[in-house]
């Protein structure tokens, strides 16, 4: 990794690092769709409702702003399940973007874009949860269409995570490409706040190239990432907590990215107002930066 000289915060929103190769994304469009996705009228998203649909014609709308297409003929891919007693419909978004050195290897990068809805009258709006992991997604749209991945690149934004991660089983059960082409799952969960300013990886510990690639993404007082929460460092692990869990019983590698647990971890109080915008932009930033890193690797 070329090391990162400066940041600058300019005037239209763009972030950029100045080095030999520039990553950019619109950071008032990153704020603004975390701001949206988990407003009241999305009524917290939960699979199956009204929130959820407006959710998903958000998404597809923004990808089709972008010029991002689909993954097959188009970009949803419903899917049907029961749990808890319960027959629910679901829809994944799915959408591509063509590596330019080995098309026919893919990278997953996923987050979920449901949530727990409204409880006792109460919505559970799920701004870090994971309208931050959805909005990071957008905003590696956007730097894709400047800057083409050489792998192939699948954006998955997953439904009904919260029910027992049904939306990237069935997918991984139905992937359209091939499944052993499928070399990675990155995988974003709760990325905008942390009040240690560090953002974790799972599951990069038994991969000495994915190790170095995080190692070579130099921490500062603003931002660093921490390998852990892997079962082997006395931490609760995550090896299944989110999406990655379904792609890892497939035997695919997943690198899985997520704060700690904090006070509005699926509580009402999960709200825009409370995510850390500067942490968030740096999260989001540092991670198109070790993807860049990766991809330049043999997968």
């Amino acid at each position: 990794m070329k090391k990162l000289l400066m940041l600058f915060f300019l005037g239209n929103g763009l972030i950029s690092f100045s080095q030999e190769k520039t990553f950019q994304f619109d950071s008032n469009k990153l704020l603004k769709h975390v701001e949206v996705l988990s407003s009241d009228s999305f009524e917290g998203r939960r699979t199956g409702t009204h929130g959820a649909l407006l959710a998903k014609d958000y998404i597809v709308s923004e990808l089709k702003k972008i010029s991002i297409k689909p993954l097959g003929d188009a970009y949803e891919q419903p899917f049907s399940f029961r749990a808890r007693g319960k027959e629910y419909k679901g829809i994944n978004i799915l959408a591509k973007i063509s590596g330019t050195d080995v098309p026919n290897k893919y990278i997953v990068i996923s987050a979920h874009y449901d949530h727990e809805g409204i409880k006792n009258g109460q919505i559970y709006n799920g701004a870090d949860d994971d309208a931050s992991g959805v909005s990071a997604l957008l905003a590696f749209a956007e730097y894709f269409k400047k800057n083409p991945p050489k792998h192939s690149v699948i954006l998955a934004f997953f439904d009904a995570e919260e029910l027992g991660l049904q939306g990237s089983r069935y997918y991984v059960d139905n992937t359209i490409v091939p499944l052993e082409s499928i070399r990675l799952n990155m995988n974003l969960d709760m990325v905008s706040r942390n009040d240690k300013n560090e953002l974790y990886i799972t599951g990069a510990r038994d991969n000495q190239a994915f190790k170095n690639a995080i190692e070579n993404q130099k921490a500062s007082d603003d931002f660093k990432f921490v390998m852990g929460h892997d079962g082997k460092d006395g931490k609760q692990n995550w090896t299944f907590s989110s999406d990655h869990g379904s792609f890892f019983r497939k035997g695919i590698p997943f690198l899985y990215f997520g704060v700690e647990d904090h006070k509005d971890y699926h509580r009402p109080t999960d709200d825009y107002e409370n995510i850390h915008p500067e942490f968030y932009k740096l999260a989001v930033q540092n991670m198109i930066s070790l993807f860049a890193e990766i991809d330049s690797l043999k997968l």
